[in-house]
């Protein structure tokens, strides 16, 4: 069987329509805070890194939600609906005039969207997952790869579309239109209940799992003492868990990159010259520090078929999960160098096209499908049946962490002094440099791993 099962098209456009109001939303983040509400580039670049890296901490509660409680599809189906509430909170933010209450306004809806966001988050790649007759591995990284796409595919259209709305409607609007997105991902998915594989949450009460059999090591305790007291499955499953967060640790550097496309890559585009598009001598477009954006998803949607059939059964080394990783952490450094470069003609009075960072965008977007769908693959497979929301929100948990690593050199390094700010060259080089670094690192570490027991990849 070399075709996805006919439900797969309800989860895929889920995620699209997911993505699209997420990302419409988070395209015009930035220059909101910075233009429309008045804060600093390093504020703005604190509170942008604190949401995300909120949407990808609550993922641990969707996973005990998803795996405990309601089962991974009512999970979805239900905090959908809190999502939609955030984006509608968001949409009320030109109804008040004073600046404060904008920013309490702001605030408030993206703690809600956190909730939302990252309740799901941990369910619907897992959610997928459940839907492979078989776990078969060629069809389980198809499917991967057709929900990545799907996700990238809503990104393109939201930012062409929301800093559009921004421009002609509004804030309320621009807020309010991924709001609509979102309560159409939530209609998609519930047309395709009577469809779905979905396996029953393990309700049956256990002594202890992972953080219980870990806070007995911590407080001197021993594996000993820890199966005597909790009993030989959860210290199985904590060791099993252990020795997959040993890769995923390696991965936060990575994010602490990735996600700047819509922060400081944002800020450093507002100084560059907008592209404009014409046809016939007809101005159709101008892509600013925006819009720029859709370079990534076009890209990931152009590189993985091109990956998957012209390189990947070429070069057999990257058919291995762990080898694309450290290819793609590799990558990610070489991005950044570039940023770098060109944040470093713009310190120096160059006049430069924002067509300019299409080339680390490219890199990026590279490094991207190396990491980011080879680590949901990865996560998926090495988790066995009942850990797979876990483990699939500790991958997203090194999303939160490579955020606050962020918001962490932003506070420690930024005093207000334009030298020091959170665009700079400095700073991009010393994100590489921490990359590169951490890259060396992660193939020592990669070398000597071995799947653990009883995993689907096993």
């Amino acid at each position: 069987m070399n075709s996805l099962p006919s439900q797969a098209k309800y989860i895929i456009g889920t995620e699209a329509c997911e993505r699209f109001s997420f990302y419409g939303m988070k395209s015009i983040l930035m220059l909101y805070m910075t233009g429309h509400l008045m804060m600093t580039n390093d504020l703005a670049t604190s509170v942008m890194h604190i949401f995300v890296g909120m949407v990808y901490l609550l993922p641990l509660v969707g996973a005990f939600l998803a795996d405990r409680v309601w089962g991974r599809y009512k999970t979805i189906l239900y905090i959908s609906l809190l999502y939609c509430v955030g984006h509608g909170i968001l949409a009320l933010a030109d109804f008040f005039p004073a600046t404060e209450d904008r920013q309490t306004i702001l605030l408030t809806g993206l703690f809600v969207i956190a909730l939302g966001a990252g309740g799901i988050k941990p369910c619907v790649s897992a959610f997928m997952g459940d839907q492979i007759p078989g776990k078969d591995s060629k069809l389980m990284t198809k499917a991967f790869n057709a929900f990545y796409w799907a996700i990238n595919l809503g990104s393109f259209f939201s930012f062409i579309i929301i800093p559009a709305l921004v421009e002609h409607q509004g804030y309320s609007w621009a807020f309010g239109v991924p709001g609509i997105f979102m309560g159409l991902a939530t209609f998609i998915l519930w047309l395709g209940r009577d469809k779905y594989n979905c396996i029953p949450p393990l309700k049956k009460k256990e002594k202890g799992g992972f953080w219980s059999v870990i806070c007995s090591l911590i407080l001197g305790g021993s594996w000993t003492k820890a199966t005597e007291k909790y009993g030989e499955n959860a210290v199985k499953d904590t060791r099993h868990i252990l020795s997959i967060l040993s890769i995923f640790a390696f991965i936060i550097p990575f994010w602490s990159i990735f996600d700047q496309t819509a922060s400081s890559w944002v800020a450093q585009g507002n100084k560059m010259t907008p592209l404009d598009i014409n046809l016939f001598g007809l101005h159709l477009w101008q892509i600013g520090p925006e819009e720029i954006q859709a370079v990534n998803p076009v890209f990931v949607m152009s590189f993985i078929p091109l990956l998957s059939i012209f390189v990947y059964p070429y070069i057999t080394k990257l058919a291995k999960p762990l080898v694309r990783l450290a290819t793609g952490l590799f990558l990610s450094a070489v991005t950044f160098i570039i940023v770098a470069l060109i944040q470093s003609q713009i310190e120096q009075g160059a006049v430069l096209s924002i067509a300019w960072q299409i080339l680390p965008y490219c890199f990026l977007t590279i490094s991207e499908i190396l990491v980011s769908t080879t680590g949901l693959e990865f996560a998926y497979t090495q988790a066995p049946a009942h850990l797979k929301s876990q483990i699939i929100s500790f991958w997203n948990l090194t999303i939160f962490a490579g955020n606050m690593l962020v918001v962490l050199i932003t506070m420690l390094l930024s005093d207000g002094a334009e030298a020091s700010s959170a665009i700079s060259t400095g700073r991009f080089l010393l994100y590489a440099a921490i990359v590169a670094i951490v890259a060396i690192l992660f193939c020592i570490r990669a070398s000597r791993f071995r799947a653990p027991h009883n995993s689907d990849a096993a």
